[in-house]
C-alpha cells in the first residue's frame, strides 16, 4: 500500500509538471454557399490563372495553423497551384518571419474534388491573439463558379493573369467576399475552445464598416481576450440564411453539420436566426420584395421551435452547450408586417421561457428602441431597420456575459 501510495504521488508530480496540451480551435471561418443563380455579387465569379488574396483576421492565437478550402459547391474540381499565408500589420504590411508556404500532405499543390473540403497541412508560426493575416492562392486552371461566401466584409484580391504567391501586384479586380476559403484553425496552448456565432446576415456584419472588424462576433472577441479568456470564435453566419428554408446557404438545420459540428474543440453556440424565416413568408404576403434566390419559405411558429429544438439537440448530443438570443426587432424593414411581428413574439416567448437553451442573451434588446422595442434604435441600423450599423453591432457584442461561457 505504502509503495502504491508514492507511486500516485509520483504521477500527479509528473501530470502538475506536464505543460498544457495544445487545442486546435477554429479561430476564424466563413460558411461558404452556393453561387446565386446567373446574377448577384459573385454569381459568375470564376478564375483562371490568378491569384487571389484575401484579408482576415483571427481571434485565438497560437504556435501552428492549418487553412481550410472549400469547393462544396463546385462543378468542377479545384486546382490549387500554390498557396501561402502571412501575418500583417494594421497597414497591411506582412510582418517578417511570419510568411508561410502551404503544402497539402507535403505537396506544394492540391487537386480538390467537387464537393469536398480540403486541410493544409499544419505550419509552425506564433500569431497572436486577433492577428490580421492574408492567404494568397494561385488557382492555374478554370475554377468554375465559385464555392465562395458573400458578405466577406474585407478584401479579396484578384491578380493579373499569373502565380503571384509570394510577390506584390496591382489588382485588376477587388471583391468583398470569400472566394474557395472556409475556415483557419489554430493550435493553442491556452485555447479554451471554439464558440460558434450562427445566424443570417445581422451576424454576418452586413451594415458594419469592411475591413474593421466591427461584426458582434468580432467584438465579442475583442471582449474575451481582453478580459483574458482565450476562446476562438467562430463566425458561421450567412447572409440570407434562414432556420427552415434554403435559400440563401442551405437551412440551419441543413448546413448544421458541416458548419458547426466540423469545427474543432467547439464547447457553445450562440443561435440569432429566424428574422428571414419570418419576413420571407410574412413580409412578402404583405407585399414586401423577395429576396432575391430565395423562395416562399416553409414556415409556422411549431415548425420553426421544432427546428430551434433540433439544434439544440444536436448540439447536446456532441456536449455542446446552445446559448439562444429572440429574433431582432425589424419594424420598418421591408418585409415587416403585424402578422409576422406577432409570429416574432410568440417565438421570441418560447426561446425565453421554454428552458430549451442552455442560456439566453438579449440581442433584441441590444438593439431595440426602448420607446418601441418592435423597432430598432435610431443609428444601431443601416438605414433599412433591419441590418446593424458598427454602433448597434458594438450594442450586441458588449450586450454578452462573458461568465456564460466557463471552461469544461
Amino acid at each position: 500500500m505504502k509503495s502504491a501510495t508514492y507511486w500516485l504521488a509520483g504521477a500527479a508530480a509528473v501530470l502538475l509538471a506536464t505543460p498544457a496540451q495544445a487545442e486546435w480551435v477554429a479561430s476564424w471561418t466563413a460558411a461558404p454557399h452556393a453561387p446565386l443563380g446567373t446574377e448577384g455579387p459573385f454569381a459568375a465569379a470564376s478564375y483562371e490563372n490568378a491569384t487571389l488574396t484575401q484579408i482576415l483576421r483571427l481571434s485565438e492565437g497560437g504556435k501552428k495553423l492549418r487553412v481550410r478550402f472549400s469547393n462544396r459547391y463546385g462543378t468542377v474540381p479545384l486546382e490549387i497551384g500554390a498557396a501561402r499565408i502571412v501575418q500583417i500589420d494594421d497597414a497591411g504590411k506582412e510582418v517578417p518571419g511570419t510568411a508561410r508556404t502551404l503544402t497539402f500532405g507535403g505537396d506544394a499543390s492540391a487537386v480538390i474534388p467537387r464537393g469536398a473540403p480540403f486541410v493544409s497541412d499544419a505550419v509552425e508560426v506564433n500569431v497572436p491573439d486577433l492577428a490580421r493575416m492574408k492567404v494568397e492562392i494561385y488557382l492555374p486552371k478554370a475554377t468554375g463558379p465559385c464555392t465562395c461566401h458573400l458578405t466577406g466584409t474585407d478584401e479579396l484580391a484578384v491578380s493579373p493573369p499569373g502565380n503571384f504567391v509570394g510577390k506584390p501586384f496591382e489588382p485588376v479586380d477587388r471583391k468583398q467576399f470569400r472566394a474557395f476559403l472556409s475556415g483557419i484553425e489554430v493550435d493553442s496552448p491556452d485555447a479554451l475552445g471554439t464558440i460558434v456565432a450562427y445566424g443570417d446576415s445581422i451576424t454576418d456584419g452586413v451594415g458594419s464598416t469592411p475591413g474593421a472588424n466591427r461584426r458582434w462576433p468580432d467584438i465579442l472577441a475583442n471582449r474575451l481576450q481582453d478580459a483574458g479568456k482565450e476562446w476562438a470564435v467562430a463566425n458561421q453566419a450567412i447572409s440570407g440564411n434562414r432556420i427552415l428554408s434554403p435559400g440563401m446557404g442551405e437551412s440551419a438545420l441543413s448546413r448544421f453539420d458541416e458548419d458547426v459540428l466540423s469545427l474543432p474543440n467547439v464547447k457553445y453556440i450562440i443561435v440569432f436566426e429566424g428574422v428571414n424565416d419570418i419576413g420571407n413568408r410574412f413580409g412578402v404576403r404583405a407585399g414586401g420584395p423577395q429576396l432575391p434566390g430565395l423562395d416562399q419559405p416553409q414556415f409556422n411558429v411549431e415548425e420553426m421551435i421544432a427546428g430551434y429544438k433540433q439544434i439544440v439537440a444536436r448540439a447536446h448530443a456532441k456536449g455542446i452547450k446552445v446559448i439562444g438570443s429572440p429574433i431582432g426587432p425589424y419594424k420598418g424593414a421591408s418585409y415587416w408586417s403585424e402578422e409576422g411581428e406577432a409570429a416574432r413574439q410568440k417565438i421570441n416567448d418560447w426561446i425565453l421561457n421554454s428552458g430549451t437553451f442552455d442560456g439566453t442573451v438579449r440581442l433584441d434588446t441590444a438593439f431595440a428602441d426602448p420607446a418601441d422595442p418592435r423597432q430598432m434604435r435610431d443609428g444601431y441600423h443601416m438605414g433599412d431597420h433591419l441590418h446593424g450599423s458598427d454602433a448597434g453591432l458594438k450594442a450586441v457584442g458588449d450586450s454578452i456575459d462573458l461568465g456564460l461561457f466557463k471552461r469544461s
